[in-house]
């Protein structure tokens, strides 16, 4: 394909045939397809070959307003029918006024990198069948994937509903772009993943406009960066035997690594990070400025709880029939589904020593009348909790009183371990090994801060460790 108009003043010819992709050693990024349902991704004559899962921290096992369709907290990537990935084909030179007819072929994906009001770059891309691609973004559109909406976390570790519920919200004006990245699977063993920032919209286009970070690269192709950034960041070890933290990145539109900008949306890039790659791996994390995505692979969730088996350690924490060590009455964590409503029975932490008891309305430290306690409610029922502190009849330790939640996304998890501990303050209840994984990561908030959070809530970590083992009472007969 020619592209009309002039080319007048453009230094480059007018078209060239590109590398067989932006990105060193790597095919370059297909297209999505978000109008396929599930049954379509997934072929019933034989065993479904699955990529892995996107998990949304924040979202203990579903969204406050329940998932719907690709509007969820997770989402499994399967082998599609068909392939339907691009790769980069022909790179054109025009003047900027005609980019748009230049773009007017619904048919054909492209990438235009507007360089001046006069000059601008279109990489045009050709069908690829040896990928599939799956595009993630705010946009409800078909050609989206899988549907992501701001996180509300909170900063301050209070207690409030979407603390309790680990549900979240969602912000009244959202970071997150309409097309934010798109991942690319290899449709042949190992399934390699890779991300790349930015996705095509439903013209197939994706557009970086004169003010976008972009550039031409040594070897005469084009790149660039989203305005908000796509950061990711890979463990340092395997995520589930050595969890450790490794460093935040951002990666461009041609998948290449960068250090991370200034500040979130400054237009000059961070130094190009040679020895690192976009591939996914168990444990990547996923930052669209508004919502941070966990990738999990088939063999790392094969160490992580079904949903039955946290059902059974739930069982197993009630049959071992733990009390209060004040009232002297059995508590009970409620069921996985019962997740906004706090129930009579359910157990209370005191988060400074870990004592666990039953909810009772007295020692706080500071009485404060119409401020010392509010109610939590959901699904119909309510219960007090505290905002002050109070003193663990105990150990008379003074600190945060909060309900206990076992946590009920299992795709966080770094084992199958008893839930012997518990998040700060949030109260959220896993293994040890996945309180302190999850502890050492810093996840961005804003546009150049970082914090630990639970990544059931989004609740910043508070405490030397940010998280406590919990102390039961057996029963006395």
């Amino acid at each position: 394909m020619v592209l009309e108009g002039s080319s007048e003043a453009l230094c480059p010819p007018p078209s060239l045939e590109l590398r067989p992709s932006c990105n060193k050693n790597q095919p370059s990024p297909p297209l999505g397809s978000g109008s396929q349902s599930h049954d379509a991704l997934c072929p019933e004559d034989k065993e479904p070959i699955k990529y892995g899962e996107l998990i949304v921290l924040g979202h203990n096992g579903s969204l406050a307003s329940g998932d719907k369709g690709r509007r969820r907290s997770r989402l499994a990537l399967y082998k599609r029918p068909k392939a339907n990935g691009v790769k980069p084909d022909v790179i054109h030179n025009v003047s900027t006024p005609l980019v748009s007819k230049a773009l007017s072929n619904k048919s054909q994906h492209s990438i235009s990198y507007t360089l001046s009001r006069s000059h601008s770059v279109i990489v045009e891309y050709t069908h690829d069948p040896n990928t599939d691609m799956f595009q993630i973004g705010r946009s409800t559109e078909s050609m989206i994937d899988f549907v992501v909406t701001d996180t509300a976390g909170s900063g301050t570790g209070g207690q409030g509903q979407g603390g309790a519920n680990g549900e979240g919200g969602q912000s009244a004006q959202s970071t997150i772009s309409r097309y934010a990245c798109r991942i690319m699977c290899e449709r042949s063993a190992p399934y390699t993943a890779r991300i790349y920032a930015a996705g095509f919209d439903s013209s197939k286009n994706i557009f970086l406009g004169e003010r976008a970070a972009k550039w031409r690269t040594s070897d005469g192709l084009m790149d660039g960066l989203t305005t908000n950034g796509v950061l990711v960041m890979h463990p340092a070890g395997e995520f589930v035997s050595e969890p450790a933290p490794g460093v935040w990145r951002e990666i461009s539109v041609c998948g290449n690594v960068f250090a991370l900008r200034e500040t979130r949306s400054a237009q000059q890039r961070g130094k190009l990070v040679e020895n690192e790659s976009n591939m996914l791996q168990d444990g990547s994390l996923i930052d669209l400025c508004g919502a941070t995505l966990l990738w999990r692979t088939p063999s790392g969730l094969r160490h992580t709880p079904t949903l039955k088996q946290l059902e059974s350690l739930r069982q197993e924490l009630n049959a071992a029939r733990p009390q209060c060590p004040v009232g002297f009455n059995t508590l009970a964590f409620p069921s996985l589904a019962q997740r906004a409503t706090i129930d009579k029975k359910q157990p209370w932490v005191y988060m400074n020593c870990g004592h666990v008891h039953g909810y009772h309305n007295w020692g706080f430290r500071k009485e404060k009348a119409g401020s010392s306690a509010v109610a939590l409610t959901g699904g119909g029922g309510t219960a007090p909790a505290t905002t002050g502190d109070r003193e663990c009849p105990m150990c008379r330790g003074v600190g945060p009183y909060v309900p206990l939640w076992l946590g009920c996304e299992g795709g966080l998890y770094l084992d199958a371990g008893p839930p012997t501990h518990a998040f700060c303050p949030c109260g959220h209840v896993c293994s040890e090994k996945t309180v302190q994984g999850w502890s050492q990561i810093p996840l961005p908030h804003g546009t150049h801060a970082f914090h630990a959070a639970c990544p059931f809530c989004g609740t910043w970590l508070t405490g030397e460790q940010g998280h406590i083992k919990l102390i039961f009472q057996g029963p006395v007969d």
